[in-house]
């Protein structure tokens, strides 16, 4: 079992900069591949980037390409995910989603997924 918790999310405007946390309870978080999704108003859940237990290749929606990092602490249970240059599009509630299968999480189905962090960019 796979609890996740999402932080860090917030009022930013237009160019700023944010970084989401999401902290994994369980014994082998090492093991889990993790993704980071959003979801704006009245919009389907759309995938936003995964990585890898080991922390290589990570993979980027294009809308995340260049201005969105996701990175891992194995020590900490946590996986982050660095946004700048924030656009009002970017507006959305973010989720973080953890599967022992990388194909699993980029596609959406995930065993495990956090509660979501409100990102609000103004414009």
């Amino acid at each position: 079992q796979v609890q996740l918790v999402e932080s860090g999310g917030g009022l930013v405007q237009a160019g700023g900069s944010l970084r989401l946390s999401c902290a994994a309870s369980g014994r082998t978080f090492n093991s889990y591949s993790l993704g980071w999704f959003r979801q704006a108003p009245g919009k389907e859940r759309e995938f936003v980037a995964a990585i890898k237990w080991g922390g290589l290749s990570p993979l980027y929606a294009d809308s995340a390409k260049g201005r969105f990092t996701i990175s891992r602490n194995n020590a900490k249970n946590t996986v982050y995910l660095q946004m700048n240059s924030l656009k009002p599009e970017d507006t959305a509630v973010y989720y973080c989603a953890a599967d022992l299968d990388f194909g699993v999480v980029v596609g959406a189905q995930s065993a495990y997924w956090g509660q979501g962090t409100q990102v609000t960019v103004s414009s």
